[in-house]
């Protein structure tokens, strides 16, 4: 996996366990690779998945079966349109009307251009 400097790389594996769990690859409760396995096959440190693990556990993407390993949650696709949706409105909404304003682009204009894309 290549990964991108902008963003934490435990974040960027939690975008693509995400990624996976949408395509449908890892349906709700479906047990995921340990740490350990997953670490490997995206050749990266266990601290590292295991942190991405705990970060989809936290938003309730992810559940714990003590004993059985890590499984989708009940509702994880829902939970994790909510995760992207908050994430749109506090990074990348603020980027964008920075460079709305830098370049001198009004809301109307991006409705128009919405619009024109729509047809």
């Amino acid at each position: 996996m290549e990964f991108k400097s902008h963003k934490a790389i435990y974040l960027q594996i939690a975008d693509l366990i995400c990624n996976d769990i949408l395509a449908g690859r890892y349906p709700e409760d479906t047990r995921l690779p340990s740490v350990r396995e997953y670490a490997a096959q995206v050749e990266v440190n266990v601290n590292t998945v295991a942190r991405s693990f705990e970060w989809l556990q936290q938003h309730d993407i992810l559940s714990v079966r003590r004993g059985l390993g890590n499984y989708v949650a009940t509702g994880a696709k829902r939970g994790i349109g909510e995760v992207r949706r908050q994430e749109f409105f506090s990074e990348q909404l603020p980027e964008l009307f920075t460079n709305m304003q830098t370049l001198g682009i009004t809301i109307q204009d991006v409705v128009e251009q919405y619009h024109q894309t729509q047809s």
